[in-house]
């Protein structure tokens, strides 16, 4: 019988680390406060993002209806750009909506993924 008594892996033994998830701590009840939650999709950049390219539909959805209306009662020389004011609203529209909401769905990814683990839904 040996007196050296060895660990297989002493620093592990010595200083455990405790590697749970932050969710696993929560009392039973307790509703994370959003902006300090790992989780909260509102510290991400991209949600942010999304948000603003959602409020950039707007001049866009202007620039679409004007073309439209123009093309339709002929407002003097403004009858002439119709066409194109009526595409470019139509992509910017397109661009913005779909830019917006992808974006804001990959800043929500972490809460998605929240909720999948735990079956929380805040």
């Amino acid at each position: 019988m040996s007196t050296n008594e060895q660990v297989a892996d002493f620093a592990a033994e010595t200083y455990p680390s405790y590697s749970q998830e932050l969710h696993h701590s929560y009392i039973e009840g307790y509703n994370p406060v959003s902006l300090a939650a790992p989780h909260s999709s509102l510290l991400r950049n991209s949600t942010w993002i999304g948000m603003g390219l959602l409020l950039g539909f707007f001049p866009f959805a202007g620039t679409l209806i004007w073309g439209i209306s123009t093309g339709i009662w002929d407002a003097g020389t403004a009858a002439n750009y119709s066409t194109i004011l009526t595409i470019i609203g139509a992509i910017g529209v397109v661009v913005t909506l779909v830019g917006g909401f992808g974006s804001i769905h990959f800043g929500r990814r972490y809460y998605r993924k929240y909720v999948k683990e735990t079956g929380r839904t805040s």
